[in-house]
């Protein structure tokens, strides 16, 4: 992790305008073809939820802008940020759960199975005191959504960028999929989700060979 030198930022100016509005975060929602990804996981023993919570994470981390958070008065840049997703209870509740993000997805996976199994046995809504180094991840099977909003503090800010999924549906051959990101305008602009949304695309293009081995 990095403190940003704000005093050479050249987002500093947009950092103080964004700053001020009482709702700065915005959203966009596209549809993404997840043909490839669906016929993956229908021929194969992988996840279909661990493995979209995969590519959309290696997504972000390439993207600088979704690894900005603020803190106080400062702005630091992640190394790394890793998804923190929901999963739900028996009780039709949902529990928060955050997932070690390493680029080898065989190593992902076993480890967001174990995460996941022991969120399903208790309800959790905090992911560690004062961390940001996540993106808030949801999938909304049961709706195919043309556009979402989330929840967010206001004191302390919360700049964590959020992603979510919808019910995706069959058009033709190709199988598509809805797909919200929300940020904070201080830190992304909507040139970077869209940077972000061919990085993902490209991913669940290629899902085969990303999870050949």
């Amino acid at each position: 992790m990095r403190i940003i030198d704000l005093s050479t930022w050249p987002r500093r100016r947009h950092l103080a305008f964004f700053s001020a509005f009482a709702y700065p975060h915005f959203n966009l929602c596209v549809s993404v073809d997840i043909t490839a990804l669906r016929a993956l996981v229908q021929q194969r023993t992988v996840p279909f939820t661990i493995a979209l919570v995969y590519i959309l994470t290696r997504a972000a981390n390439g993207i600088p802008e979704f690894r900005y958070r603020i803190r106080g008065k400062q702005v630091v840049e992640h190394d790394i940020v890793h998804p923190s997703i929901i999963v739900l209870t028996s009780e039709e509740l949902f529990s928060f759960c955050a997932i070690p993000y390493t680029e080898d997805f065989a190593s992902f996976a076993v480890r967001a199975a174990e995460e996941m199994a022991r969120a399903k046995e208790q309800v959790i809504l905090e992911d560690g005191p004062g961390r940001d180094d996540l993106l808030f991840m949801t999938g909304l099977p049961w709706v195919a959504f043309t556009g979402l909003q989330h929840p967010i503090h206001r004191d302390p800010v919360d700049s964590v960028p959020r992603i979510a999924w919808g019910k995706f549906t069959a058009e033709g051959s190709r199988v598509q999929m809805p797909l919200a990101i929300q940020a904070h305008h201080a830190l992304v602009d909507g040139l970077h989700v869209g940077r972000y949304l061919e990085q993902a695309q490209d991913l669940l293009d290629r899902a085969a060979q990303l999870f050949s081995h």
